[in-house]
């Protein structure tokens, strides 16, 4: 996969079929899209060529007054996209000057005459330009003109809801860890580096590896106990993950990710993780004392391993 980051990079070519997004998350929606584009360009022995953004333009947009809680960092999305076998990424650095462009001159300086295009594939409600004044109908309308066809994705859905970003972010932020999974097809995941806590877990016979984010923007699921699978040097393990402030020790201010990693028993500080989230199994409890949390943190290791082993029979 050749990935350009100017317009001076591209190399233009006709037979091209272009799909134009943020593809935050790159959730099942979107690989249709993309999908359905690959199998465009091989159907005219041509290229297919995914354009993106970076940053997200909404915080642009606002001038920094509204940062946008992300579901796939910049890496992410093109370790993502490379998976379905893509040809080109175009990232267009987005800022408040392109975000003024018109969708004609958008699409004139770097679609028709930048990438160069045959046919165009995005989704049902595509919107473009300056204040999204674009829609697909002035696409097809620009296609007419320009020599290129065009082909809208219908909608997608989960348990009846449209597959659309800003849906996984609220499954993510209410908990529904299962829905947001199902609609991104695959599991929800952030990295981070492994810092020095309060050694609590350990003093309680569970240890576990506090985890700083790699990328702030990205976002941290609802507060409580999570299954997860952790990768630490390069190998997968079971976990529990608790994300939240911990009431019983009157941590009120401070939000952690901490991981009780099982079968593990290693110093992995200042180490680089990544953690796929699997399902969240309870909200966050302040406990009356430390035997409590205990008999509850006891409890929660052996439903989160059962779910674990569930989950490693069915994706085996």
């Amino acid at each position: 996969m050749i990935v350009y980051r100017s317009l001076e990079e591209v190399q233009y070519q006709k037979k091209s079929v272009i799909t134009i997004g943020m593809f935050d998350g790159v959730h099942l929606a979107h690989q249709t899209i993309i999908r359905q584009a690959i199998e465009k360009s091989k159907q005219i022995n041509g290229r297919n060529v995914v354009v993106t953004f970076e940053p997200h333009p909404l915080e642009v947009v606002s001038k920094g007054a509204r940062s946008v809680a992300i579901l796939s960092t910049l890496e992410d999305k093109l370790q993502q996209i490379d998976k379905l076998g893509v040809d080109v990424v175009f990232i267009i650095p987005f800022t408040f000057e392109f975000s003024r462009l018109t969708f004609q001159e958008f699409y004139s300086k770097y679609i028709i005459n930048g990438v160069g295009v045959s046919e165009v594939v995005e989704g049902f409600n595509h919107q473009f330009g300056r204040d999204r004044e674009g829609d697909m109908n002035q696409v097809r309308e620009l296609g007419k003109m320009y020599g290129f066809s065009v082909e809208a994705i219908a909608m997608m859905k989960e348990r009846e809801i449209v597959i659309a970003s800003s849906a996984i972010r609220e499954s993510l932020l209410s908990g529904d860890i299962i829905l947001a999974n199902a609609m991104l097809g695959y599991e929800y995941s952030f990295t981070g580096t492994v810092v020095r806590g309060y050694g609590r877990g350990k003093q309680l016979g569970y240890p576990t590896a506090n985890i700083v984010l790699s990328n702030k923007k990205k976002l941290v699921p609802q507060i409580g106990i999570y299954a997860v699978q952790i990768e630490v040097e390069g190998k997968c393990y079971g976990g529990m993950m608790s994300i939240g402030h911990n009431p019983t020790f009157g941590d009120a201010h401070i939000r952690t990710i901490e991981v009780n990693i099982f079968d593990f028993d290693k110093d992995i500080y200042d180490e680089i993780v990544s953690v796929r989230i699997i399902q969240r199994t309870r909200s966050e409890k302040k406990f009356n004392s430390v035997d409590e949390l205990k008999a509850e943190m006891s409890n929660d290791k052996i439903i989160i391993k059962k779910i674990l082993d569930h989950y490693k029979q069915i994706s085996s």
